[in-house]
């Protein structure tokens, strides 16, 4: 289980690492913040997200909005108000 491991793929071409994937996982267990390229993808900040990103995430931010969209929960990301509101348990 390696850092190059993909966790979750979208549309054959794009990947989340698994390291990526246990920081995402965090965030929706545990509630636990992330660093700022998750925090831009959370909050639905394009430029902020491609701003963070590094080469390999710059290239597969369409797997993060589609993991975002289709598996996680609809009430934990999509602005800064609702990541705030996750991190307090609300």
């Amino acid at each position: 289980m390696g850092h190059m491991t993909n966790a979750y793929t979208f549309r054959k071409e794009f990947h989340i690492s698994h390291h990526m994937m246990l920081s995402i996982e965090k965030y929706i267990e545990k509630r636990q913040p992330v660093g700022d390229f998750l925090s831009a993808v959370i909050c639905n900040d394009l430029k902020g997200a491609v701003s963070f990103a590094d080469d390999v995430n710059i290239h597969n931010l369409p797997a993060y909005v589609g993991y975002f969209y289709n598996e996680a929960p609809h009430n934990c990301w999509g602005s800064p108000k609702i990541m705030k509101e996750w991190l307090k348990g609300k």
